[in-house]
């Protein structure tokens, strides 16, 4: 079995996954299933996603990652680190902690190097009292709220670990570290959050929107752009 940590950045067309299956048929002849740590949508960015596939043959990890990585060319995908690793990994269910970051660039300019790597918005966005209303969130919860009506996941109750907002200059960076995520649901805060920064709501209204158990409640999800899986942790 081969771990791969993959960088990813394929908005529309061909799926990430398709990609990585492609590439490696082209380098070995095997039709293989690549099995990712999480899903992304469309648009999302991926700067550490992890993913797993059980080959025919045994092949040298840095074979594997140069040889995938040339047919790959030509996509904005590429397999940065594999490794060997006990038929029982599973790069989805072994993992125990997943990173997230979104990033805002708040100014009336419009992007140019950021177009697509970020959200502009335009109004005055108050870092700390979106930091602040963030911790309402910290803790184990129903996210329904938070949760896009197309999820799949059997529980809407997850444990949210960390939840940090930060202002950068003209940048804001929101980061949230969990077990695992539900659907749309790192998008749906900042949205939310994105409503306190700009004084429309406070950490009291996002607490009854949490608390409302209601995809209603919540705030407009951020658009994918900004969105960024930056890390997946797995036991040592």
């Amino acid at each position: 079995m081969i771990f791969s940590r993959i960088r990813e950045e394929i908005a529309n067309g061909m799926s990430v996954q398709q990609t990585l299956e492609d590439g490696i048929k082209g380098f070995c002849g095997q039709e293989v299933r690549v099995a990712g740590a999480g899903r992304t949508d469309a648009g999302v960015h991926a700067l550490g996603q992890v993913a797993h596939i059980d080959l025919e043959d045994e092949v040298r990890s840095d074979t594997l990652r140069d040889a995938v990585n040339a047919h790959m060319r030509g996509h904005p995908v590429a397999i940065v680190e594999a490794e060997q690793v006990p038929d029982s990994f599973e790069a989805r269910f072994g993992a125990i902690r997943r990173h997230y970051l979104y990033r805002i660039v708040n100014r009336r300019a419009p992007l140019t190097l950021d177009a697509k790597q970020a959200w502009l918005v335009h109004r005055p966005l108050d870092a700390e009292a979106m930091h602040d209303a963030a911790q309402a969130l910290i803790g184990k919860h129903d996210f329904t709220t938070f949760r896009s009506m197309q999820c799949q996941a059997k529980s809407p109750v997850k444990t949210m670990d960390r939840i940090t907002v930060s202002r950068y200059a003209e940048e804001i960076e929101i980061t949230c570290e969990a077990r695992s995520f539900l659907h749309n649901q790192v998008r749906s805060i900042v949205g939310t959050l994105k409503l306190v920064g700009e004084g429309k709501w406070t950490r009291r209204d996002v607490e009854k929107a949490l608390n409302a158990k209601d995809r209603a409640a919540c705030g407009p999800v951020s658009p994918p752009d900004g969105l960024y899986l930056v890390r997946v942790d797995y036991p040592d």
